[in-house]
């Protein structure tokens, strides 16, 4: 009887706990002063730094620059923004990244998804979809700038790795990571 007593409390107490995933670093909402870029021309699309600090021409970005749009409503873009985290590490400021978050109801949506999953480079905030000519209708999508400005490659959907990230970069960019 008191082995049954003990399996079942050792049974009731185990029922009880719960499996969490380790927490991601916290993110930070970045201000926008270090993406290089030109001076915006009339027609250009303008979108806020989601810090609220300035405006910035998608136009007149320069890079090295990889911009990844995303959406905080969007499953995928969750999926591979830890591997843009981990490329941001390990980058060690050899290139840029830049976010742009598209179509949020509203910019804390995107704040807040900025601090849960460890984001550390600047945001833009694209609420009323402007760039949807630029960039499409989906997301994610990844864009690789360079020095001059011209977007060298496209990448429409999920980064898959870490590893596809560092090759896009040295191949298009030729920056070595």
């Amino acid at each position: 009887m008191k082995k049954v007593l003990i399996l079942l409390l050792a049974l009731s107490l185990t029922g009880c706990s719960t499996i969490t995933k380790p927490m991601a670093a916290k993110g930070e909402v970045v201000d926008c002063t270090e993406i290089s870029h030109v001076a915006a021309k009339p027609g250009d699309t303008l979108l806020n730094c989601l810090t609220g600090s300035q405006k910035i021409s998608v136009e007149s970005l320069r890079g090295p620059l990889i911009v990844n749009v995303w959406g905080s409503w969007c499953g995928p873009c969750a999926d591979e923004i830890p591997l843009f985290v981990e490329f941001h590490h390990n980058a060690n400021g050899k290139v840029m990244l830049l976010g742009i978050a598209v179509e949020e109801a509203k910019s804390q949506d995107s704040k807040d998804f900025i601090i849960a999953n460890g984001i550390t480079w600047p945001n833009l905030y694209d609420a009323k979809g402007l760039t949807r000519g630029t960039f499409g209708m989906g997301v994610p999508v990844t864009w690789f700038i360079d020095e001059q400005g011209t977007v060298v490659y496209k990448h429409v959907g999920v980064v898959k790795s870490t590893e596809e990230l560092i090759e896009l970069t040295n191949k298009y960019l030729k920056v070595k990571i």
